[in-house]
C-alpha cells in the first residue's frame, strides 16, 4: 500500500481581457512576458531588450493614450501577451472605420494554449463593438504561426513590404493583411 498521494497537475486556464490599468504586478508580468518575446524573436519592433524603466513608460503610455486599446493574455492569472488596437486620427474619416491591430504577442513560455487566436478573436468583438468594420494588420515573414492563426481566422493578405524589419544581420519581409469584420458597413451604398 502506498502512503503518498498522487498529486494531479491543474489544468492551465487561459483568458484574454481589455485592460484599463495596471498594478504594480501586472505591469512586471506584462514587462517579463515582453523580455521573454523579444528574446523570443517577436518584441514587435524591439531588437534589443531596453531598459526596464523604457519597458515600464512604454506600457503606462500605451493606457494613456486613448487611441490605443490595450488586451492581455493571461495564463493563471499572469500577463503572458498582448494586442493593441490603434484607432485612426479623428481627422481621417476616410479611414475611421479602420482599426489597426499591433504588438500581438504571447511569451514563448505561455505557448500552446490557445492565446494567441484568443487576443485575436476578442480583438475582433472589441473593434466591432467600437463601430470599426475592418481590421489591418502586418506581421513578418518569419512569424509562421501568427500568419497561419491570422489567415486561419479569415485574414486576407494584400501586399509585402520587401524591407519592413531590419534586424542586424539581415532585413526581413513584412505581410499586410485585412479582415473585414462587419460586412454591412463595407458595403457600397447606391
Amino acid at each position: 500500500m502506498n502512503d503518498q498521494t498522487k498529486l494531479k497537475p491543474l489544468t492551465p486556464v487561459p483568458t484574454v481581457e481589455v485592460v484599463e490599468s495596471l498594478s504594480t504586478a501586472d505591469l512586471n508580468d506584462l514587462c517579463d512576458a515582453t523580455d521573454a518575446a523579444i528574446q523570443g524573436g517577436g518584441g514587435f519592433g524591439w531588437v534589443h531588450l531596453p531598459a526596464r524603466d523604457i519597458m515600464e513608460r512604454y506600457w503606462q503610455g500605451v493606457l494613456a493614450m486613448p487611441a490605443r486599446i490595450l488586451l492581455a493574455a493571461r495564463l493563471d492569472g499572469v500577463i503572458c501577451g498582448t494586442c493593441q488596437l490603434w484607432k485612426p486620427p479623428t481627422h481621417n474619416e476616410a479611414q475611421a472605420h479602420i482599426v489597426t491591430l499591433t504588438t500581438n504577442f504571447v511569451a514563448p513560455w505561455a505557448r500552446g494554449h490557445g492565446l494567441a487566436k484568443m487576443l485575436v478573436e476578442k480583438a475582433e468583438d472589441v473593434a466591432r463593438k467600437e463601430g470599426f468594420a475592418v481590421i489591418n494588420l502586418e506581421v513578418r515573414e518569419t512569424m509562421n504561426r501568427a500568419i497561419e492563426i491570422y489567415e486561419a481566422l479569415g485574414y486576407v493578405r494584400f501586399g509585402v513590404h520587401p524591407y519592413s524589419v531590419r534586424l542586424p544581420d539581415q532585413i526581413l519581409k513584412g505581410y499586410y493583411y485585412y479582415k473585414v469584420i462587419d460586412p454591412q458597413a463595407v458595403e457600397q451604398q447606391s
